[in-house]
């Protein structure tokens, strides 16, 4: 059930949901991040009632995302969770690299209270925009109190930061949950669950200073992904290897190989990764399916990503190395 009886804040970052086109019948060629989160509030009535705070942290396209965001992202909201009067943080978020930012904030923050990723498919000035009615359900879904850690609301889902994924490039209902499914949706302003909800427990100790490594780092330790195909013949990783000779900053600490079926990785391509290997590139394998995981081989000497998809293995295994 959701409570109005705490503050909410929204922070946002830009995305097609603060987009803008000339035409209401372009939802293509619009400029993303151009609204301001106070003039989207504007449009939901239902919100005018809400105890909310609001903070523009950005104004970009997601395809544009980097590490520099993220790391205000955490600490904004850190900063935010730890005021006893605030129940949850909304983020506004382009769709693009919507799921890599959720899993970090997953993994960085370890938050008890919630923090709700949404988003919109197409521009604020579309005939029939997708964005107020995936805001309103976002504040409603911060203050539930059965709710806690980093979720993904979009078209009435709720979908876990480890289990989401942007799977349709147009539709409104662009995002899916794979083989886990969502966790439950929000009706009319309440979050049905379809599973029984699970607290978060939170390991404060370990959480602090994991953020606090983060905040402090000039850049993610460098993880590449490669993908496995037909007549794949390791030249990228050849290619990644002979820059870090020449420019050690272009070496990377870390491969993900977006993997064939369960795991399977061209032979050519598997040569060239573990000569990476013997160089100390560590070696991830994710796979490229939209459903399923790498299955754990024990003999396979290349790792497995634990299910992630290969966007996230390549932040865990970043995060990993920075922790180290």
């Amino acid at each position: 059930m959701t409570k109005e009886v705490q503050r909410r804040v929204i922070l946002g970052t830009g995305g097609t949901i603060a987009g803008r086109s000339n035409r209401q019948s372009d939802n293509v060629g619009y400029v993303a991040g151009e609204v301001r989160v106070e003039d989207l509030m504007a449009g939901i009535p239902a919100l005018s009632n809400m105890s909310l705070e609001v903070e523009q942290l950005d104004q970009i396209d997601s395809k544009d995302m980097g590490f520099g965001v993220w790391q205000r992202l955490a600490e904004r909201i850190a900063h935010h969770l730890a005021r006893e009067d605030v129940a949850g943080v909304v983020v506004t978020h382009g769709t693009d690299t919507l799921e890599e930012t959720a899993y970090f904030l997953e993994k960085v923050l370890r938050p008890v209270k919630p923090v709700v990723l949404t988003c919109a498919m197409r521009p604020s000035t579309a005939l029939v925009p997708d964005g107020p009615q995936n805001l309103l359900d976002a504040v409603n879904a911060a203050g539930c109190v059965d709710l806690s850690g980093v979720v993904v609301v979009c078209a009435g889902l709720v979908h876990r930061a480890e289990h989401v994924a942007k799977v349709h490039s147009y539709r409104v209902d662009a995002f899916d949950s794979g083989d886990a499914g969502p966790v439950a949706c929000v009706e009319e302003g309440e979050v049905r669950w379809f599973h029984p909800p699970q607290r978060a427990l939170a390991h404060p100790s370990s959480d602090t200073a994991l953020l606090k490594q983060v905040l402090k780092a000039g850049a993610l330790p460098r993880v590449d992904i490669v993908t496995s195909h037909a007549d794949a013949d390791g030249g990228m990783v050849r290619a990644l290897l002979a820059a870090g000779m020449v420019n050690a900053a272009h070496l990377p600490r870390g491969l993900v190989v977006a993997a064939t079926g369960n795991g399977t990785v061209h032979r050519a391509l598997e040569a060239a990764l573990h000569e990476a290997q013997r160089c100390g590139v560590r070696v991830v394998r994710a796979t490229r399916c939209a459903r399923g995981r790498v299955i754990p081989d024990a003999a396979n000497p290349l790792r497995d990503s634990a299910g992630l998809s290969p966007v996230k293995a390549r932040l865990a295994l970043a995060l990993e190395l920075l922790s180290e």
